[in-house]
């Protein structure tokens, strides 16, 4: 009887059907007679493995100790890390498999990710890529494509790719989907929303104009800043000017993805984003509005200082959590603040998840088998439940953001639809370096907005000529 059990189930797991086996493996498990049933699915799940290879049930004991080996998952410690565990937990119990995590601070995640990749065999089976790294690890072939892995592999329609980011269309050198391999998946597709005060302000606000006439009724420092926004040096102050850029219709480049890397920094669209950027920074934020980092703005609305503010999705679970907010309830979502008769525009930030390529094929299939139920809608429901950040449109809009708890999802997933990325090619760190500097320097006085877009741009030209890009660049403002 075992022996016709496991030939059925290794026909399954051959067939990629492992999570339809629960009643063949609860029968194996009877006809063996075995107490302590979480126990021994995970012996059986393993032993499947070795069935499924092996092709008899006689190979499970001298096969166990391998199949037995843990699937190891590089992550960054973060807000929506609590959902990702309670996924994973989910996942060994529903599936006898065994994952460890390496929970790591953000700045050890490169030196981490990189030292894996380039080692004779990584330590992980799935390494997190910040968005801003994962270029170099696309066009350094550190990653496995995930339909190298499994050819038949492809994301559902539902599922939200990071504007193409988790594309690499290698003759290109371009993240996009058109031509593009998957080369990895999101576990969180960061975009901005516009928090505001429910208690304070009655209606949601859609444009600059409304962000400024709420300032101007509740800006009274220091007890409350009217809106804050990150303007730190660096990532901070370029990811925050963004959406800003994109809702006046600007852009760094012509049309990269084709090729034409003319540089379009200074332009009018983007002289008109950062003076309205730097009206909000410089009429309702804090003091010093250029040394704003992510964590101020976070404590900002968790006090109750800030009636507005532009902070990512991620924040929100901290808004209700009693234990650290003062303003449980009183917390609100929108999309970005925009221009009249535009559409509404948002930036993905966030992760990308990828299977290293210095792996057997045996650890790759293991990693594989993790990121088909990560992308669920099951899973997908269980990670926003514990604090996660769904990348599935279906629970974004689905049942559970009916709830208030979850009542900034449908404003995400409005900004996510039409989200895109930004700087995803070779020389995207070095730009983005220059424009963390200059858009800094206007935010705190020492340029004006016309010389920091000037001298931005030709920063960016001398970067796109020397590494040999079709290149140019508009006249000074």
């Amino acid at each position: 009887m075992i022996a016709r059990l496991s030939s059925t189930l290794a026909m399954r797991l051959t067939r990629r059907k492992t999570f339809r086996c629960w009643h063949l493996v609860d029968q194996v498990l009877a006809a063996i007679g075995t107490n302590g049933r979480r126990k021994m699915k995970q012996f059986a799940i393993r032993s499947m493995r070795a069935i499924a290879l092996a092709g008899t049930f006689g190979a499970v004991l001298a096969t166990t100790a391998l199949a037995a080996d843990p699937i190891t998952i590089l992550v960054n410690n973060s807000p929506w890390y609590g959902g990702f565990e309670a996924v994973v937990e989910k996942y060994e119990e529903e599936t006898g498999n065994t994952v460890k995590i390496d929970r790591t601070p953000y700045p050890g995640m490169l030196e981490k990710g990189r030292n894996a990749v380039r080692a004779d065999q990584s330590p992980y089976e799935l390494i997190n890529i910040d968005a801003g790294w994962v270029v170099e690890f696309y066009d350094g072939g550190f990653l496995t494509p995930l339909d190298e892995i499994d050819p038949d592999f492809s994301f559902a329609p539902e599922i939200i790719t990071n504007g193409g980011a988790v594309f690499w269309n290698e003759e290109k050198g371009w993240t996009t989907a058109k031509g593009g391999r998957a080369m990895t998946f999101s576990p969180n597709s960061n975009t901005h929303l516009w928090y505001y005060r429910t208690d304070m302000i009655d209606t949601p606000p859609e444009t600059y104009d409304d962000v400024l006439a709420n300032c101007q009724a509740l800006h009274n420092p220091p007890q409350t800043y009217g809106a804050v926004m990150r303007g730190e040096r660096g990532n901070a102050i370029r990811f925050a000017f963004t959406p800003h850029m994109l809702a006046y219709g600007g852009s760094f480049l012509q049309d990269p993805e084709n090729g034409d890397f003319t540089v379009t920094i200074n332009s009018p669209e983007n002289l008109e984003a950062l003076k309205a950027f730097l009206q909000i920074m410089e009429n309702c934020s804090v003091e010093n509005p250029g040394a704003v980092a992510q964590g101020d703005l976070v404590q900002l609305l968790l006090t109750g200082k800030a009636a507005q503010a532009q902070l990512v999705v991620a924040a929100q679970s901290q808004m209700d959590d009693p234990t650290k907010s003062a303003v449980v309830g009183k917390i609100g979502y929108a999309p970005m603040p925009n221009v009249a008769e535009r559409q509404k525009a948002g930036v993905f930030g966030g992760w990308q998840m990828g299977v290293p390529h210095n792996l057997p094929d045996s650890r790759k299939q293991a990693a594989m088998e993790f990121i088909k139920y990560f992308l669920t809608e099951d899973a997908q429901t269980y990670y926003a439940e514990n604090g996660g950040i769904p990348v599935h449109m279906g629970v974004l809009r689905g049942p559970l953001s009916e709830q208030d708890k979850f009542r900034w999802m449908q404003p995400y997933a409005e900004v996510a639809q039409n989200a895109s990325a930004v700087l995803l090619f070779k020389e995207g760190a070095q730009i983005e370096e220059i424009l963390g500097l200059r858009l800094n320097q206007a935010v705190i006085g020492e340029l004006g907005p016309e010389e920091a877009l000037n001298l931005a741009a030709d920063d960016a030209f001398k970067v796109l000529q020397e590494s040999g890009r079709s290149t140019g660049k508009l006249a000074d403002l």
